[in-house]
């Protein structure tokens, strides 16, 4: 378990340095000058140089994507300067002549609109997108197995058909195109009946009450960013449940006398779970990375709202700080599935 584990990390942490490589590349030969998008198109030459010299514009490419690293990496080396030590809040492990080997939260950077940290930015966004892609991932998972142990119990039935006419469905329709219809059916036509908005964030801030949670804000988003999974595992759920039930020893369980809840829920489903397992991983992390247009639909303050808002204000950092952020939640993701594997079915080795 010990090697496996470190095996998937030094892949993980491959796959990190392969994203990291190609958001540098791409950012870099793409047109408009940092400093003059940080300081503003009547910024003074002496400001301009500044902001070029704390990025390392003034460097080569190579030194650049090192500096770049340096600031990513958790470990790095710097001067240990008081303006380093507020600028990265880093915790000192030892000298090297005059630099200092530390430990750090990566740094990302700060906007070039907002002057923020980008940390800082993403710190207040994520946690939104998290709760809007779990929940999303709980209603697809409990209603799609829901809906495909009882189509593959039920195969040939009209049920079974109403079932896959679902699943058909759910693929076909894009989440930008089902976020419209389901903003303006629910939130426009239905709003009397339903109570439902048409856009909002889960906070909002009351002057009398402060930070307030609005769940209402959180339904329509959270089912139209469900619609796509919750069809797949209906289909995967299905499918799997038919090949169990096929198996051997569940007509022996038959034969033995078991009651038809036990074979189908205690034997045969926990034995079809794999797929689905595999499709709730990289449906989760791929919510956060999809959430972008549902969020922006709904004008839901999240992390793909942010990021489209930066992209179309050219303000790079923050771009570049999602996509490492989902590219780390996908890495992380599948490291934890794997390991799930052996846990739900013992057949699997991790060896």
């Amino acid at each position: 378990m010990i090697a496996y584990s470190i095996r998937k990390l030094l892949y993980g942490f491959a796959v990190m340095a392969g994203v990291i490589l190609v958001v540098f590349v791409l950012f870099n030969i793409l047109p408009g000058d940092p400093a003059r998008m940080t300081m503003g198109q009547r910024s003074d030459v002496q400001s301009l140089e500044a902001v070029r010299k704390e990025f390392g514009l003034d460097r080569s490419k190579p030194i650049q994507f090192f500096l770049y690293i340096n600031d990513l990496s958790p470990i790095s080396i710097h001067p240990n300067t008081a303006e380093n030590q507020e600028k990265y809040a880093y915790q000192q492990l030892f000298k090297i002549g005059t630099d200092v080997v530390v430990v750090k939260i990566p740094y990302l950077r700060r906007s070039y609109q907002t002057k923020r940290d980008v940390t800082t930015i993403l710190s207040e966004t994520v946690p939104n997108t998290f709760v809007l892609a779990l929940t999303a991932m709980i209603f697809a998972t409990l209603i799609g197995v829901l809906l495909g142990v009882v189509s593959a119990v039920n195969q040939g039935s009209w049920i079974d058909n109403a079932a896959n006419s679902f699943a058909i469905l759910g693929i076909s329709a894009p989440s930008f195109f089902a976020g419209i219809i389901i903003a303006w059916l629910f939130g426009f036509v239905l709003a009397d009946y339903t109570g439902l908005n048409m856009s909002g964030s889960l906070y909002s801030y009351d002057p009398f009450k402060g930070q307030i949670i609005n769940v209402r804000n959180l339904w329509l988003p959270m089912i139209t960013l469900g619609l796509r999974p919750l069809a797949i595992i209906v289909q995967l759920t299905r499918s799997a449940m038919l090949d169990v039930l096929a198996q051997d020893y569940i007509r022996t369980a038959r034969a033995k006398g078991l009651g038809r809840y036990a074979i189908i829920y205690k034997h045969a489903l926990k034995n079809a779970l794999n797929p689905v397992i595999t499709a709730i991983s990289g449906w989760f992390a791929s919510l956060l990375a999809g959430s972008f247009f549902v969020e922006y639909i709904f004008g839901y303050n999240g992390l793909g709202r942010t990021t489209v808002t930066a992209l179309e204000m050219s303000d790079f950092p923050v771009v570049m700080g999602s996509i490492l952020f989902i590219a780390f939640v996908f890495v992380v993701v599948n490291i934890l599935v794997d390991l799930l594997y052996a846990w739900v079915d013992p057949r699997v080795k991790l060896s």
